[in-house]
């Protein structure tokens, strides 16, 4: 409105749905009650935009789960047994073969695709948890699995690729998940179990959860809440979580009918489906919840968790990124080293790195206030005595003149001091400093009753350097980029002057 405009454009409406969380109903409706429309059609091809852009985005395993017909042709009875909760090998057997776009008998050393086996140990991607990697192996050829996806009929599919020999359908297979990954990933995935609970303790029970991820690097979590959580309230959360972790609690999965589920009391995620049968994991009496995804058998084996950021995602939606185990250490190992740098830097020794930079931050306010002071009286003796300067106009003194080199703080010291000097009227001053130029205009209270106008009179010469501004009829400052034009500038402020005054 501000630009006189009266309708919002579409990728302004699509900006706040996307970023924000605002529905475009709710923009229309705020939308009309202050006058202006909005760009209906042109929200829908911002959508449409961003929707292709995530198309074109995927990766291969992406395009493998969502390629329309690519596993229709196999047989019903082709399934996949999950095995991976209790064991992290497993022997089977290659049931189907697939490129991003077809089905196929053989993949070849160097050929990317997807290998679906009757048992697998192999967790697929799913409630927030990433898909495991590893390796499967067949009397021909290894195939490197580097992600695992849930795919339609019950299958699960390893996407991956060929790196010896050939691997093909009806090939007995040994299946092998990468160890130290899955162990991170139930760390950050039993965290995460914590969190939420720690969560609810701390801030209250309108905390849900709103969306997870867990990998063997972080765990990140999306919850409800209206503001950002203090320093204070993330410290309680992360001290309970690592109580809790202390305390080794035993980690307890049963399987039981959703009644019997939501009777025990089991969380459930707000929105989702679930089947008959539910997996619910149990910590002590601080947490249960319904989950799929794979847990430490104690909270002990999750070792340490450290909060790493907490930060706003959409309207009423907060997010925590953490680290458990060993990531931990690294990254506080990761800090000492840092830390060490800085003290080495300061040229401190590690413990007195606080009391130094305390020290050198008072030595350098010290250095500003003293270069400030010569700067105020290198630009004095730069501008000389201009009071002879001075010339009326219509009855109200102009005192209008350029010095090299100031700043724009610079320049507002000058100008106060000139304004006094000069007891009623109007002073502009101009000045090159690095190629661009700096101005003021200053009025007095007198000046500004017999009309004059420093916003006004900013504005009007501004363009002689190449610039813009303005400001109260008091005050105003503005800048340039072509100093060349400062004396047309200075010769112009007389006129526009003139002009404002009766």
């Amino acid at each position: 409105r501000s630009e006189g405009k009266k309708e919002i454009d579409g990728k302004s409406a699509f900006y706040l749905y996307d970023t924000f969380g605002f529905p475009l109903e709710l923009t229309v409706e705020l939308a009309q009650e202050e006058n202006l429309t909005v760009d209906e059609e042109g929200f829908a091809a911002a959508m449409e935009e961003q929707k292709q852009k995530a198309r074109e985005g995927q990766n291969f395993s992406q395009k493998i789960t969502t390629a329309a017909g690519v596993f229709d042709g196999l047989d019903d009875k082709i399934i996949s047994e999950f095995v991976g909760y209790d064991a992290l090998t497993a022997e089977g057997k290659v049931v189907a073969l697939a490129t991003e776009t077809e089905l196929v008998n053989t993949l070849k050393i160097g050929e990317t695709g997807t290998l679906i086996t009757d048992v697998t140990p192999f967790y697929a991607t799913m409630g927030g948890q990433k898909g495991d990697f590893g390796v499967i192996r067949t009397e021909n050829g290894t195939f490197e699995v580097t992600e695992t996806m849930k795919i339609a009929g019950g299958r699960i599919g390893h996407v991956g690729k060929v790196v010896s020999g050939t691997v093909t359908v009806g090939d007995k297979a040994e299946l092998a998940v990468d160890t130290d990954n899955r162990k991170s990933v139930c760390k950050n995935h039993s965290a995460t179990h914590l969190l939420q609970k720690a969560l609810q303790i701390v801030l209250g029970d309108h905390v849900e959860q709103q969306g997870s991820y867990q990998d063997g690097a972080r765990t990140r979590f999306d919850f409800s809440h209206g503001q950002a959580v203090t320093a204070e309230e993330l410290a309680k959360v992360e001290a309970l979580v690592n109580e809790k972790i202390a305390e080794d609690i035993a980690v307890v999965t049963d399987v039981m009918n959703i009644e019997d589920a939501k009777k025990s009391g089991a969380m459930a995620l707000f929105g989702e489906k679930y089947g008959d049968t539910v997996r619910v994991v149990s910590m002590g009496d601080f947490s249960k919840e319904l989950c799929g995804g794979t847990h430490v058998k104690h909270t002990g084996e999750i070792g340490y968790f450290k909060i790493l950021s907490e930060s706003g995602v959409a309207a009423g939606v907060r997010r925590i990124e953490a680290l458990t185990g060993a990531n931990v250490m690294a990254y506080y190992q990761a800090m000492e080293e840092n830390f060490n740098k800085a003290a080495a830097a300061a040229k401190a020794a590690p413990a007195a790195l606080t009391e130094k930079i305390q020290h050198m931050q008072a030595e350098l306010k010290a250095l500003n206030a003293e270069n400030e002071s010569l700067k105020a009286k290198m630009a004095q003796s730069a501008l000389g005595n201009v009071m002879d300067q001075a010339v009326e106009v219509k009855g109200t003194k102009l005192l209008a003149t350029s010095v090299d080199g100031v700043d724009m703080n610079g320049l507002r010291d000058l100008g106060d001091q000139l304004k006094d000097k000069l007891g009623e009227g109007v002073v502009v001053l101009l000045s090159a400093q690095d190629g661009k130029v700096n101005m003021i205009a200053m009025a007095t209270d007198g000046a500004v009753k017999a009309g004059a106008h420093a916003g006004n009179l900013i504005k009007g010469i501004a363009a002689l350097v190449g610039g813009g501004g303005g400001g109260r009829p008091n005050m105003a400052q503005a800048g340039g980029k072509n100093p060349a034009g400062i004396p047309a500038a200075i010769a112009e402020a007389s006129k526009v002057l003139e002009g404002q005054l009766a």
